[in-house]
């Protein structure tokens, strides 16, 4: 296999660049920039903003089945809020020259990944609370840092998505509060969505920092701030009071204060679990493909129609321009 070397000018532009990003300095569109910074940014980009839209569909799910008028529209402005940051995403990975055409095709033929927590599916109302206090819970732990990332675009993108991220989670967590202090049935039922989502948040963060692959050239560049395992390390941390407080148990008898530590130790993860939904193997997989492809399939007419309207407009302007400089 051939390898290609750079140039001593690509050398001396990469060393460069390597110095300017130790400074904590921001790289924008039109900066210089390594082609394997770009190729990471464009896949972690994309995948996030494929997350948040495949996100949607676990919770779609109950906006017709929400327990009161409330509650449907705190569900409907949640769900249009994830649409929303993927569509921040989306405007940030295309900075990087990557078309959205391109990222949706690689999504639509399973090349691209998203989070696999979206492939489990959402059974009862308390899930609802348990993936808005555990899933955004997680999903805050891993984006704040993103706001202090060396690319710009996708560090601003960040700023907002973490304040919406935040409400969401609040909002799970009163979902799972109201229902843990109800009835007999109805905290049973926010214990077994906890059963359900626990371990796969904690997957949510990726492989061990040993099995990672990009971990440690991203944190090199400052588009990681920390690894892994000192995320979920942080996440675990911050859940367990707040379990304690809702009267709930964690799914994990090994889980116990580490006083010389300062930190909770927990069990060991289903790795071989993650690894088969990672591969396409869980339980809602194709479902959410699907859903997605069909998603775009229907809305082929929409977009037609905007680029013919587009088009229509471009003309009518330059028409108007013409007859301006003519008179």
């Amino acid at each position: 296999m051939k390898i290609a070397r750079m140039s001593p000018v690509e050398m001396n532009l990469e060393a460069r660049f390597d110095a300017y990003v130790a400074e904590e300095k921001k790289i924008e569109p039109k900066d210089w920039m390594p082609d394997a910074y770009r190729k990471t940014l464009i896949r972690q980009i994309s995948q996030h903003a494929h997350s948040e839209i495949v996100g949607m569909l676990p919770e779609g799910n109950w906006i017709s089945r929400a327990p009161s008028l409330k509650r449907k529209a705190i569900l409907l402005a949640k769900v249009q809020d994830e649409a929303g940051h993927g569509l921040y995403l989306y405007s940030a990975a295309e900075t990087l020259g990557v078309t959205r055409d391109q990222m949706l095709q690689d999504l639509h033929k399973g090349k691209a990944k998203y989070s696999s927590i979206f492939n489990y599916p959402t059974l009862t109302w308390a899930d609802m609370g348990a993936v808005g206090w555990l899933v955004d819970g997680a999903a805050i732990m891993n984006q704040v840092p993103l706001c202090k990332c060396s690319y710009g675009p996708y560090a601003r993108a960040m700023v907002r998505v973490c304040k919406e991220e935040s409400f969401h989670q609040r909002q799970g967590f009163q979902v799972m509060l109201n229902l843990a202090q109800g009835t007999p049935d109805q905290k049973a039922m926010a214990q077994d969505a906890l059963n359900r989502w626990w371990w796969p948040s904690l997957m949510m963060f990726g492989p061990s920092d040993a099995d990672s692959p990009h971990s440690a050239q991203s944190m090199k560049w400052n588009i990681k701030r920390f690894s892994n395992d000192e995320l979920r390390q942080r996440f675990v941390d911050m859940t367990v009071p707040q379990a304690e407080l809702l009267g709930l148990t964690l799914p994990d008898p090994d889980l116990k204060w580490n006083e010389e530590r300062g930190h909770y130790d927990f069990g060991a993860i289903a790795w071989d679990e993650f690894y088969n939904v990672i591969k396409g193997n869980g339980p809602c997989n194709k479902e959410r493909l699907g859903a997605r492809v069909k998603a775009y399939d229907d809305g082929a007419w929409v977009r037609d129609a905007a680029n013919a309207y587009a088009t229509k407009e471009a003309a009518r302007q330059k028409n108007g321009n013409t007859s301006t400089h003519a008179a």
